[in-house]
């Protein structure tokens, strides 16, 4: 190709790795009642967060919903609330630091556990392996919005030994297995809604649960550890854990787009599962029978020999798609933070951490943008 053609070959639009999205109706509709509360002078623990809490656990099938600040706190209050303090609780390996943070914050102890490389999760096999007579809890993570088919069985193995399930939902909203929506397995369960997730309110998170104890408890942790709204009478060490009013107006509008959010996200990655089928050195992560995920990550393995950096690189430079931060690029256990709690190798999550990609995918990508992304990974490879 001469250098005259070359230079009149358009640039590809670049593809972000991800971005969230408010139609302009809906900008309207949240610019409109955040007016309303401005004016009321009601900044939180309003209407709007009650109605925000409502329903985001009819969302869930479960009986309450408490809305906090974000998905850290959500997470740490379910484990104060169930005691954990001086406990071992089971955390994966392959998760982000909040995770593992929430169980120290709370007094309790994390016990990493190794990875399924078929679901990212954790299997029972691997629980079952970990427990010992101090475990207060297991939590588990809903990896890219995948929840394992192997949750039931977890669920079990937890009543059967007197143990607390604790879903760490963060990336699942709107995610099931079989009839079961993630965020009802277990005792309780922690959402987040920072603005890179499938749904956000800005900043927030939420708890929800059907146990009447747990969600009492988070409703005075989140207030500074006050029984009552109206009384300055502290009964718990909590925190200022409140979701604004404004916040709740955010998520609440989102809340009602989610189902034609996920919608969306499912019609890119059934053109990702389609066209990228055949590759040898790039594997998409199968979505197993009767799991419905949001897919708010794609997430692919890719062979060993490729370097992930380098590739991310190229995508980016000579073929403007943009690639998401892994899920993760490394494992708890390698954190320095958490060195002390590394009791031993868990060699699954290390090597899943270690190899692979996540693929550009958000609720207004087209058509054309995601068979962009799928000629970029097929000129890499035949390169």
């Amino acid at each position: 190709m001469s250098k005259q053609a070359t230079e009149l070959q358009p640039s590809p639009t670049p593809i972000p790795a991800a971005r969230i999205d408010f139609l302009a109706e809906d900008r309207q509709w949240i610019a409109d009642r955040i007016q309303e509360v401005l004016a009321s002078g009601q900044l939180t623990l309003g209407k709007y967060g009650a109605a925000f809490e409502n329903g985001f656990a009819a969302l869930c099938g479960v009986k309450h919903g408490i809305a906090v600040n974000s998905g850290t706190s959500a997470l740490e209050i379910i484990l104060r609330a169930l005691g954990v303090g001086h406990k071992d609780v089971l955390v994966p390996a392959n998760s982000f630091f909040a995770t593992a943070a929430a169980v120290v914050h709370a007094g309790g102890k994390p016990v990493f556990t190794d990875t399924d490389p078929a679901t990212l999760s954790t299997t029972p096999e691997e629980v079952l392996a970990a427990l010992t007579p101090n475990t207060a809890a297991i939590v588990i993570v809903h990896i890219g919005g995948l929840v394992s088919p192997r949750m039931p069985e977890i669920a079990l193995l937890a009543k059967n030994k007197g143990i607390h399930l604790v879903e760490d939902a963060a990336h699942a909203h709107g995610s099931s297995y079989q009839d079961t929506m993630a965020g009802a397995f277990g005792a309780a369960a922690a959402f987040s809604f920072y603005p890179t997730k499938v749904m956000t309110s800005g900043e927030g998170g939420m708890i929800v649960t059907d146990d009447e104890a747990i969600a009492r408890e988070a409703r005075i942790y989140r207030d500074q550890g006050k029984s009552s709204f109206t009384e300055n009478v502290h009964t718990r060490l909590g925190y200022n854990w409140r979701l604004s009013e404004p916040h709740a107006i955010i998520g609440l509008r989102h809340l009602e787009r989610l189902p034609s959010m996920i919608e969306q996200r499912r019609r890119i990655a059934a053109i990702y599962n389609r066209e990228l089928a055949g590759l040898s050195w790039l594997k998409p992560l199968r979505t197993p029978a009767d799991c419905k995920s949001n897919y708010y990550k794609y997430v692919a393995m890719i062979d060993k020999t490729i370097d992930r950096k380098a590739l991310k690189a190229r995508l980016r430079e000579e073929y403007a798609v943009s690639l998401s931060g892994e899920v993760y690029e490394a494992p708890l256990h390698q954190q320095p933070i958490f060195a002390s709690y590394a009791a031993k190798s868990l060699p699954l999550a290390d090597t899943v951490c270690r190899h692979h990609v996540c693929l550009p995918v958000f609720a207004s990508m087209t058509d054309g943008q995601a068979d962009q992304v799928v000629s970029a990974l097929l000129q890499v490879q035949g390169e």
